[in-house]
């Protein structure tokens, strides 16, 4: 099985910067596509970012607009998310997942493994 642990996220003012580092632990297949979801308060859980895990591939939420990037350190197990430009709506609890499919998804419901989530708040 695997674990996932989120770290980084914060209270910072709107036009900073964060990076989320999300560290799994277990078996890290190289077929398996790593993500990043967000969830604010009434609002349903919504796809950020994913990378497939062993050939990079990206995919980005239309409303990222640049501002974010999705990479992976296959030899320390991490997946990042560097958030730049932060805006108050972005204020949510990230979340990093696993989706063992390997193809690239933004439905959460395909995701298989889910860290405990880290709070990012933007004020303004």
């Amino acid at each position: 099985q695997v674990q996932l642990v989120e770290s980084g996220g914060g209270l910072v003012q709107a036009g900073a910067s964060l990076r989320l580092s999300c560290a799994a632990s277990g078996r890290t297949f190289s077929t398996s596509t790593m993500g990043w979801f967000r969830q604010a308060p009434g609002k349903e859980r919504e796809f950020v970012a994913a990378i497939t895990w062993s050939g990079g591939v990206t995919d980005y939420a239309s409303f990222v607009k640049g501002r974010f990037t999705i990479s992976r350190d296959i030899i320390k197990n991490t997946v990042y998310l560097q958030m730049n430009s932060l805006k108050p709506e972005d204020t949510a609890v990230y979340y990093c997942a696993v989706f063992t499919g390997g193809y690239l998804s933004r439905r959460p419901s395909h995701y298989d493994y889910w860290g405990q989530g880290t709070q990012v708040t933007v004020s303004s």
